[in-house]
């Protein structure tokens, strides 16, 4: 049986991990989470009905809460951090504080983990920001792209330099204490139960609103990973012997497509007419975001298999009843 730990289980990405790996019953699998964003929605009890699925609430800034956990994990996934560009802005104190704190007392726990075979952190696209706000990157963009920091003081720049001080945490205390690590970089990963503070569901809230809908940001383009993609990406990197201490991209590199051709698409699958209302660019958002995932598909022998239409139409189908509703659904 394999013993594994999600911290963040309740958040969307987390939630779809637990879902996948507790499919197999080998697998006993506990879920660590504060609720401070998510909820235990019908989703979340049916999962926890399952025999081998376990909820620990606690805060993972409190090192002792930690260290009274079992000591038999064998594989963790450390997925919980503040995010959501509106949280991020709006607590940015806390993103200092919570996201360095809870990944430092997750590895001084880790540590002591003597069968722990990996420790997988959840890090994200941000971190080239800075790079691509000074410098000239090339996109696709692989992992060998040096990391540049936008404006120190700005509230925004708290989030990626959170992620990139929690790489650090990786490395050093891999390197000192033996604990094998694998860093995974999401890139704008969508699906169902992602809450409605991302592009995609927050468009499907507009256009079910309004026949003129106002979209910021209309020439920047992105390249959207359907959620079980990520996921099967996120366990295979895990789980593999060629991944220990490499950063891999999770996303798909396929399907770059322009914020206007987005809302379009989305307006077709949803049988609606809308007139786009163009506003200025989101401040301190690139302008082109696509990463290279060639390393992880070399290394996990997996390439994603859910394409852009595909992904929304699903998405759209577990939205649709829901987008009267949204503030239930608060899931990050």
């Amino acid at each position: 049986m394999n013993k594994i730990l999600i911290t963040g289980g309740a958040g969307f990405i987390g939630f779809s991990l637990a879902q996948k790996l507790s499919e197999h019953r080998e697998n006993d699998v506990s879920i660590i989470d504060n609720l401070s964003r998510g909820k235990i929605d019908k989703e979340l009890q049916a999962l926890l009905k399952r025999k081998n699925v376990h909820f620990i609430q606690g805060d993972l800034t409190d090192l002792q809460f930690l260290l009274s956990l079992s000591r038999e994990y064998e594989y963790i996934f450390h997925l919980a951090a503040i995010i959501g560009l509106k949280n991020v802005i709006q607590n940015a104190d806390k993103v200092l504080y919570v996201n360095a704190l809870a990944t430092l007392n997750m590895f001084e726990y880790a540590k002591n983990i003597k069968n722990l075979k990996r420790i997988f952190f959840s890090s994200t696209s941000e971190v080239y920001s800075g790079t691509a706000k000074h410098f000239n990157i090339a996109i696709p963009t692989d992992e060998n792209v040096p990391l540049t920091l936008e404006d120190i003081s700005l509230e925004r720049t708290t989030y990626a330099l959170s992620k990139m001080y929690g790489e650090s945490i990786g490395f050093i205390y891999g390197k000192k204490f033996g604990i094998p690590v694998t860093i995974g970089r999401y890139h704008n990963v969508y699906g169902p139960r992602m809450g409605f503070a991302h592009v995609i569901p927050e468009t499907f809230l507009k256009i079910s609103q309004n026949g003129a809908i106002d979209v910021p940001s209309l020439h920047h383009t992105r390249a959207f990973c359907f959620i079980d993609d990520a996921i099967e990406f996120t366990i295979r990197a895990c789980y593999s012997s060629n991944t220990i201490n490499e950063i891999l991209h999770i996303g798909n590199s396929k399907e770059e497509i322009s914020i206007r051709e987005l809302v379009l698409k989305i307006s077709n699958i949803m049988g609606r007419n809308i007139v786009i209302n163009s506003l200025p660019d989101t401040s301190g958002s690139v302008s082109r975001r696509c990463p290279d995932t060639t390393k992880i598909e070399r290394l996990t022998g997996f390439s994603p298999k859910v394409f852009l239409s595909e992904g929304l139409r699903r998405t759209y189908e577990w939205y649709k009843d829901k987008l009267t509703r949204n503030q239930e659904y608060e899931f990050i």
